[in-house]
C-alpha cells in the first residue's frame, strides 16, 4: 500500500483548517541538498507553503505562523517533515 504524501496531508489540513481563497505548497527540498552530509535533497522535507485565508484577517504574524504550525507539527514528528517557509496573508493584504 502506497503511503499518501506529506505534500497530500499538509495540504488537506491547511484546506480543512483554514479555507483558503489560495493553497500554495511547494517542495524545496532539493534546494536543501548537501547542507547535511547524509541529505541528497529527495523526498518531501523542506516546502514554502504560501496561502491566503480570511480567517487570518485581524490576525497578526506570529499567531498565523503558530497556527500553522500546529497543525503540522505532527509530520514534523512522523513523517520527516524538517522545515517549512510560510507565506500567510489575508484577502486584504494580497495587492
Amino acid at each position: 500500500m502506497e503511503q499518501v504524501s506529506i505534500q497530500a496531508i499538509m495540504e488537506e489540513k491547511l484546506r480543512d483548517e483554514f479555507a483558503p481563497i489560495a493553497l500554495e505548497l511547494i517542495n524545496e527540498s532539493h534546494l536543501h541538498a548537501g547542507h547535511q552530509e547524509s541529505f541528497d535533497g529527495k523526498g518531501e522535507t523542506h516546502f514554502r507553503i504560501k496561502i491566503v485565508s480570511s480567517k487570518f484577517s485581524g490576525m497578526n504574524l506570529v499567531a498565523r505562523h503558530r497556527g500553522i504550525n500546529a497543525l503540522i507539527e505532527d509530520l514534523m514528528e512522523t513523517r520527516g517533515l524538517h522545515a517549512i517557509a510560510i507565506e500567510a496573508r489575508a484577502p486584504e493584504e494580497v495587492g
